[in-house]
Protein backbone atom coordinates (compact mmCIF):
# COMPACT_ATOMS: atom_id res chain seq x y z
CA UNK A 1 0.00 0.00 0.00
CA UNK A 2 1.18 3.54 -0.88
CA UNK A 3 1.57 6.18 2.26
CA UNK A 4 -0.67 8.96 1.05
CA UNK A 5 1.07 12.57 0.72
CA UNK A 6 0.90 14.49 4.56
CA UNK A 7 -0.22 17.12 2.97
CA UNK A 8 -3.45 15.49 1.90
CA UNK A 9 -3.80 13.82 5.74
CA UNK A 10 -6.44 15.21 8.10
CA UNK A 11 -5.00 15.95 11.39
CA UNK A 12 -6.33 12.36 12.99
CA UNK A 13 -4.32 10.55 10.35
CA UNK A 14 -1.70 12.20 10.42
CA UNK A 15 -1.28 12.00 14.60
CA UNK A 16 -2.14 8.37 13.97
CA UNK A 17 0.80 7.92 11.37
CA UNK A 18 2.54 10.04 14.15
CA UNK A 19 2.25 7.91 16.58
CA UNK A 20 2.81 4.62 14.78
CA UNK A 21 6.19 5.92 13.16
CA UNK A 22 7.50 6.82 16.93
CA UNK A 23 5.99 3.30 18.09
CA UNK A 24 8.16 1.28 15.54
CA UNK A 25 11.20 3.83 16.60
CA UNK A 26 11.21 3.13 19.80
CA UNK A 27 10.82 0.16 19.38
CA UNK A 28 14.18 -0.13 17.74
CA UNK A 29 13.33 -3.35 15.21
CA UNK A 30 13.69 -1.42 12.15
CA UNK A 31 16.95 -1.11 10.11
CA UNK A 32 19.05 2.02 10.13
CA UNK A 33 18.30 3.41 7.22
CA UNK A 34 14.67 2.91 7.76
CA UNK A 35 14.97 4.34 11.25
CA UNK A 36 16.54 7.44 9.36
CA UNK A 37 13.95 8.07 7.06
CA UNK A 38 10.85 7.33 9.28
CA UNK A 39 12.48 9.77 11.98
CA UNK A 40 12.13 12.51 8.49
CA UNK A 41 8.99 11.52 8.16
CA UNK A 42 7.78 11.68 11.45
CA UNK A 43 9.28 15.43 12.14
CA UNK A 44 7.46 16.53 8.72
CA UNK A 45 4.10 14.65 10.36
CA UNK A 46 5.00 16.48 13.63
CA UNK A 47 4.93 19.83 11.47
CA UNK A 48 1.61 19.30 9.68
CA UNK A 49 0.13 18.66 12.59
CA UNK A 50 1.14 22.17 14.46
CA UNK A 51 0.14 23.67 11.26
CA UNK A 52 -3.59 22.09 11.15
CA UNK A 53 -3.69 23.43 15.12
CA UNK A 54 -2.33 26.57 14.08
CA UNK A 55 -5.01 27.08 11.52
CA UNK A 56 -7.97 25.73 13.97
CA UNK A 57 -6.50 27.80 16.44
CA UNK A 58 -7.22 31.07 14.12
CA UNK A 59 -10.16 29.70 13.27
CA UNK A 60 -11.56 29.55 17.08
CA UNK A 61 -10.02 32.64 18.14
CA UNK A 62 -12.07 34.33 14.64
CA UNK A 63 -15.19 33.27 15.79
CA UNK A 64 -17.24 36.73 17.02
CA UNK A 65 -20.00 35.82 19.50
CA UNK A 66 -23.38 38.06 20.34
CA UNK A 67 -24.27 39.21 23.59
CA UNK A 68 -25.65 35.95 24.61
CA UNK A 69 -22.43 33.91 24.06
CA UNK A 70 -24.12 32.52 20.69
CA UNK A 71 -21.82 32.58 17.39
CA UNK A 72 -23.02 35.69 14.62
CA UNK A 73 -19.51 34.94 12.33
CA UNK A 74 -16.01 35.59 11.84
CA UNK A 75 -13.25 38.56 12.06
CA UNK A 76 -10.06 38.04 10.59
CA UNK A 77 -7.48 36.63 13.09
CA UNK A 78 -4.32 39.13 14.07
CA UNK A 79 -1.66 38.18 11.71
CA UNK A 80 -3.31 36.61 9.24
Amino acid sequence: MTEKPIGEMTFEDAMRALEEAVAALERGDVPLEESIALSERAMKLRQHCEAKLRDAEAKIEAMTLDASGNPTGTKPAEGL
